[in-house]
């Protein structure tokens, strides 16, 4: 696994052996990355279940200006931290070592405003997804032009409504799917 592009390009990152750690494929995340391109530079960006940190890194090496790292599971929250200290990153991310909803509140609490938010549960955990995307529906750190992407299996359907987020576009390649959320405009 690698950094694909920009300040970072090429630089490997680590993963953890034995885990059930299921890591954002290359080509995915290139994709992403080439959707988000125009909104990237300069956003706060969050990476929900953030694994090996991929994402989230990613994001840096394109010129997001700050991302949060949320993991709840401390062997990973090592690896992210391993990851970050790797390619010398230091105040531009940081990492939340607690679960989702706790790790929203606590952003809540700091006024914290993201315009990207990407989300990856553990594909298993079905929940998770429908769970996630109440808690960012309602959430006040989805900034008004905010985008939430959520990574999943192409053969799970998400909803069209969540809260506030409605779904604005979906993009699958192999066997996964990329679900785009906007914050629906008032009626």
């Amino acid at each position: 696994m690698r950094v694909i592009s920009g300040k970072y390009r090429s630089r490997p990152l680590r993963s953890l052996k034995g885990m059930m750690l299921r890591p954002t494929s290359d080509r995915l995340r290139e994709t992403l990355f080439n959707i988000l391109a125009p909104a990237i530079q300069g956003a706060t960006f969050v990476d929900l279940y953030a694994g090996t940190g991929a994402v989230g890194i990613e994001a840096l090496s394109r010129a997001a200006r700050h991302v949060v790292f949320v993991e709840q599971h401390a062997p990973v929250v090592a690896l992210i931290r391993r990851n970050l200290q790797s390619l010398g990153i230091g105040a531009e991310a940081e990492i939340l070592s607690l679960n989702v909803e706790r790790a929203v509140e606590r952003l809540e609490a700091r006024r914290f405003h993201a315009q990207i938010l990407f989300l990856d549960p553990p594909y298993a955990a079905g929940e998770e997804y429908e769970r996630t995307l109440e808690v960012l529906g309602e959430s006040s750190i989805v900034a008004p032009e905010a985008r939430v992407v959520v990574e999943h299996l192409k053969k799970r359907e998400l909803p069209e409504r969540v809260g506030d987020l409605e779904l604005a576009r979906v993009v699958e390649q192999g066997d996964a799917a990329l679900s785009f959320y906007r914050l629906a405009l008032a009626a």
